[in-house]
């Protein structure tokens, strides 16, 4: 019973490591799982709680990024409201399109957003890229995280 828990816990954090770039996937939140199964497995003498919390916070800090990368590259350059609202609004619906939507929904959104306020097509294009590049550079940042969590885990696991 031992080998399947550990394998789930390996899944899990695998599988939350390729949702960090993957659509659909909740990326990070499934690697805290699959930390948090095998720190559980380990009747948590290696890892202890202080570190488990620390994960914790890890993990609600790529929730945010989430939420807020593609409107925050929009709002860089100077984007109006409905543009911010547009990027974040791309992004969810982005989702449902798999990786070609995850790709366009926050470009289209905001420059969509942006084209209604202002109509200037030069202008939408640009904050799009903005959006489009905080996305990009959002799931940079949650690619990072997984690895800071999987090394202090295994930081304090080994150490």
């Amino acid at each position: 019973m031992e080998i399947l828990l550990w394998a789930l816990s390996a899944l899990l954090v695998g599988t939350g490591m390729a949702g960090t770039l993957l659509p659909l996937l909740p990326g990070i939140p499934l690697v805290f799982a699959g930390l948090l199964l095998a720190a559980w497995i380990g009747g948590f003498e290696r890892v202890g709680w202080a570190v488990l919390v620390a994960l914790g916070l890890l993990t609600l800090l790529s929730l945010a990024i989430d939420a807020l990368a593609a409107s925050l590259g929009a709002r860089h350059v100077g984007a109006s409201r409905a543009a911010v609202l547009g990027a974040a609004l791309g992004t969810l619906a982005g989702i449902f399109f798999g990786l070609p939507g995850l790709l366009i929904g926050p470009f289209a959104g905001a420059a969509l957003g942006q084209l209604l306020v202002r109509q200037d097509l030069a202008e939408a294009g640009r904050v799009g890229f903005a959006a489009w590049i905080g996305f990009l550079l959002g799931s940079l940042a949650k690619l990072a995280l997984g690895a800071l969590m999987l090394t202090i885990f295994a930081v304090a696991w080994f150490v």
